[in-house]
């Protein structure tokens, strides 16, 4: 079970650090200390539900279908190091990320601004409900939950991590050298996870 939770947690912390756009909100609300809770709280429930839903549903659909197995496997491992290769293209030509701008300034708009850059984001459910589902479906049982609590694990890591850690985080995350290594290790745990998930069909 804890390989299984261990490999949810990586997957899921390579994938959500892809996406950009959630990550820059929640850190802009950290280096403005506002609201930074609601909006770490908000984005990693949002994530986590998703995470279920693909794990309970999308997940165990597919399980139940003869030979997907096979098929997510392929398709997964195809995505992961396609994946992969990107951020090493990236890597090439690094770009820091930019934090300048203010932070939303009441709950309300913060909590509906987190909700948006998470659900209108169309990488999300590729993510959450396809890939982290789809590879849920490898496994059965107790497997399959500690697969999904250790995904869901990542969310609430990372969103914590990067909201209470902007003011420290920030000059290193605005500098291009520090994304091309970011870049580089997300790429090397795509292909580790590749891998893992191809071993048992070789």
């Amino acid at each position: 079970m804890f390989d299984s939770a261990l490999e949810g947690f990586a997957l899921s912390i390579g994938l959500i650090l892809a996406l950009g756009p959630q990550n820059v909100f929640v850190m802009r609300q950290g280096l403005m200390r506002s609201h930074v809770f609601a909006v770490c709280l908000a984005c990693s429930v949002f994530d986590a539900l998703l995470i279920t839903a693909g794990v309970l549903g999308v997940g165990s659909i597919l399980a139940g279908i003869e030979g997907a197995e096979f098929m997510i496997a392929i398709g997964a491992s195809i995505f992961l190091i396609s994946y992969g290769l990107l951020r090493i293209k990236s890597a090439m030509s690094p770009v820091g990320m930019s934090t300048e701008g203010e932070g939303e300034s009441d709950l309300a708009p913060t909590i509906a601004a987190a909700a948006a850059f998470t659900f209108l984001n169309p990488h999300v459910y590729v993510d959450t409900l396809l890939l982290i589902g789809g590879t849920s479906s490898r496994y059965l049982g107790d497997e399959r939950v500690a697969f999904g609590i250790g995904a869901a694990t990542a969310s609430f890591v990372f969103f914590f991590s990067l909201g209470y850690g902007a003011r420290s985080l920030s000059e290193v995350l605005n500098k291009p050298k520090a994304w091309k290594y970011i870049d580089l290790s997300i790429a090397c745990i795509m292909f580790i996870i590749a891998t893992a998930i191809m071993h048992p069909h070789l």
